[in-house]
């Protein structure tokens, strides 16, 4: 047994060749040699190839065209020929060479063959056996690094070149842009513009509170602004008054993710001025009062989509925010679907305004409320669009009633009523109205005459005196209807 305590260190080679491997058979030494590596060499002292072997049939393929025969240098490329010269110069029998790359011709004509080869002196000196290890798989993991570092390159320069455009463009741009943080409302950046529409050092501002910039009575505006831009793609023109009796400015924005961070990009617009398209102050104090105003209001475009609308439209609507009705169809909350819509837009292309048009409103949370819709179609170059103020009518009093409707007293208010109210109670109702109608004007006529009220009626008097007690007219006594032949 080996005692692990005096075995020498490791020098490279076994300890002791001759007493382990004795006389060992050259059969079995070209065996062990050609297993060991990938492709062997045996040539004479100056490097003429006498015999060739292959432990891998692959490399075989790749490498080997008639090397038998023919000297090393003549079966690599021209490159690696010097290194051959070395190796054969540094062989001996002592000790095998370094190990150095050479590179043999493809077979099929493409990509050179990487080898890796040491080589030693046997049999007196007067072969020389060199012994190679096959590099392609280290050389294709190379040249994959190398693909990949080359990629990474020119990804890393294509962005920092959009990186350098757009903070050109960022910085140049006339207009006024700030990146505001979502979660905290602080201010990341704002270029030289917005900088100077707030009047602060642009060194200064970032990490600022966004809302700060403002008057006290546009921060609510404000906080209603970043809760939809969180919520929606994109939040456009909301009328705000610079802190410090500034300008008033229209922001709109739009939420991006990076690092992992929602952030704001946040534009805004000057009201006041002379610019194009600026609002000056009678506009925008007209833009906040339809805003602020009491009733609905609502702006849509031809295709019946909600452009935009005020916060009591969206009470009516039951809808939390302006962002959720943007782009969605009027008629899923105004009318009854496919009546009433038509009939109301149908008339606003033909007459471009109407009136005192009766519906309903259906909330999202399934409420009903009879309203009133006054619209007009809006002047311009562009797609038409309609804007229709909405007024609750069920707090009025005094009205007279059909069905839980106002009575009708033209044709068009029996159109309106088409498709509302079930014809036979239409039908019902209005000939009872007809009925009351008729004889309060024959009363009238004949000065509170009853007997010639109803001969001009041509009703009996116990049937005229039975109507008068059925619509509550004639100021009828208790005896009265017992006693008709009494009246002259």
């Amino acid at each position: 047994m080996i005692d692990r305590a005096s075995a020498p260190a490791y020098r490279g080679g076994f300890s002791n060749a001759t007493e382990n491997f004795g006389a060992i058979d050259a059969e079995v030494a070209g065996a062990l040699v050609a297993a060991s590596a990938d492709v062997s060499l045996v040539m004479d002292k100056d490097g003429l190839i006498l015999d060739v072997a292959f432990s891998d049939a692959d490399l075989a393929k790749a490498a080997y065209s008639g090397w038998l025969g023919r000297r090393w240098t003549e079966v690599v490329t021209s490159d690696t020929r010097p290194k051959i010269e070395d190796i054969l110069r540094e062989a001996n029998a002592s000790q095998p060479t370094r190990w150095r790359h050479i590179n043999h011709p493809s077979t099929s004509g493409g990509a050179d063959v990487p080898v890796r080869y040491c080589a030693m002196r046997v049999g007196n000196e007067a072969r020389v056996v060199a012994v190679g290890r096959d590099l392609r798989v280290l050389a294709a993991l190379q040249q994959r690094l190398a693909d990949a570092q080359q990629d990474m390159e020119r990804e890393y320069a294509r962005i920092r070149d959009a990186e350098k455009r757009y903070r050109l463009l960022f910085q140049l741009s006339a207009e006024p842009v700030a990146i505001v943080d979502a979660a905290t409302q602080r201010i990341v950046e704002v270029n030289p513009a917005a900088a100077e529409l707030f009047g602060v050092d642009p060194r200064r501002i970032p990490g600022s509170s966004f809302s700060d910039l403002f008057e006290v009575r546009s921060r609510q505006a404000i906080q209603s602004f970043v809760a939809a831009a969180r919520l929606a793609p994109r939040v456009d023109n909301v009328l705000v008054e610079i802190a410090a009796q500034g300008p008033r400015v229209l922001i709109s924005g739009s939420l991006f993710r990076q690092d992992s961070a929602a952030h704001l990009l946040i534009l805004f617009s000057r009201v006041e001025g002379a610019g194009a398209g600026a609002l000056n102050e009678h506009d925008a104090n007209l833009l906040q009062m339809i805003v602020a105003m009491p009733e609905a209001f609502v702006v849509v475009n031809s295709d019946l989509r909600v452009l935009s609308a005020n916060a009591a439209f969206l009470d009516l609507a039951q809808v939390g925010v302006e962002a959720h009705a943007r782009n969605e169809k009027i008629e899923r909350w105004l009318g009854r679907p496919s009546v009433d819509v038509g009939i109301l837009f149908a008339n606003l292309r033909a007459h471009g305004a109407v009136r005192h048009f009766s519906t309903v409103m259906r909330g999202e949370l399934g409420s009903t409320e009879d309203v009133e819709v006054a619209g007009a179609a809006l002047p311009g170059e562009g797609e038409p669009c309609y804007g229709l103020a909405i007024r609750a009518a069920g707090w009025r009093a005094g009205r007279e009633r059909l069905g839980g409707r106002e009575l009708p007293r033209t044709v068009e208010h029996f159109i309106d009523l088409v498709g509302r109210v079930p014809l036979k109670n239409l039908v019902r109702e209005t000939t009872d109205l007809i009925e009351r109608l008729c004889i309060d004007a024959a009363l009238q006529l004949t000065e509170d005459n009853r007997a010639a009220a109803a001969e001009m009626l041509g009703l009996s008097r116990q049937g005229f005196y039975a109507k008068l007690r059925r619509y509550g007219l004639g100021n009828l006594g208790d005896g009265d209807e017992t006693a008709p032949e009494d009246e002259t």
